[in-house]
């Protein structure tokens, strides 16, 4: 039996950095330099949001899984070509495995999932990286009153998502407050954080509604 030929896209992309070794890794080696605010995004495809986070906070560190070597590697040299390599970083890593390898717990300011879970099928249910071990993730590595943001353009979703998270201890609604109770809601009308991912920017000039969920760490 013949093995079946590699691409030259696979090959190109063989390199794309991924986590070092085995084991616990700290969060702080892992972003070269000193930052006094540390975030991770997951899955962030063209980078279009990390790009911005970093230019407009210079005090800020990003650690960002993408399991997109082409991606990851693209992303990584867009982000030494604009000078912010050494406080922004992409691993080709399943956030569901690299997550549990981080430390200390309580380090990070907030964590982002832009436009998760592109399978729509039953069957793809449990490959779904929003689910609970994740949320336990999350929920360790941010700090106290850290912030969890998520956003999809797929209704069923942000449903899904704003009750798996609700129904998480570690978290609390931290969006809008409510007119009529005067509770606070996890929905957002608009992204905060002043950065686009290159998904948001396209639903946004397709008029495609964006479902926005933000919360607080307990």
């Amino acid at each position: 039996m013949t093995e079946e030929p590699v691409s030259e896209g696979r090959r190109r992309y063989a390199d794309a950095p991924c986590l070092p070794g085995e084991g616990r890794l700290g969060l702080e080696d892992l972003v070269r330099s000193k930052v006094s605010r540390i975030e991770i995004e997951i899955g962030p495809g063209r980078g279009g949001f990390l790009f911005e986070r970093l230019a407009g906070n210079p005090e800020l560190g990003m650690i960002a899984f993408e399991v997109s070597r082409k991606w990851t590697t693209l992303v990584n040299q867009r982000l030494a070509r604009l000078g912010l390599a050494e406080r922004g970083r992409v691993f080709a890593d399943d956030a569901r495995l690299a997550l549990p390898r981080l430390e200390p717990s309580g380090k990070v300011a907030c964590v982002y999932f832009h436009f998760p879970d592109p399978w729509w099928k039953k069957r793809h249910q449990k490959r779904l990286v929003v689910g609970s071990g994740v949320l336990d993730e999350v929920a360790r590595l941010l700090r106290p009153g850290g912030e969890l943001f998520v956003q999809t353009d797929v209704e069923e979703r942000a449903e899904l998502y704003e009750t798996q998270i609700l129904g998480h201890p570690g978290f609390e609604p931290f969006g809008e407050t409510g007119t009529a109770s005067g509770e606070r809601s996890a929905r957002l009308a608009e992204n905060p954080y002043g950065a686009r991912s290159h998904r948001e920017r396209r639903a946004i000039d397709d008029a495609i509604p964006i479902y926005r969920l933000r919360f607080r760490r307990v």
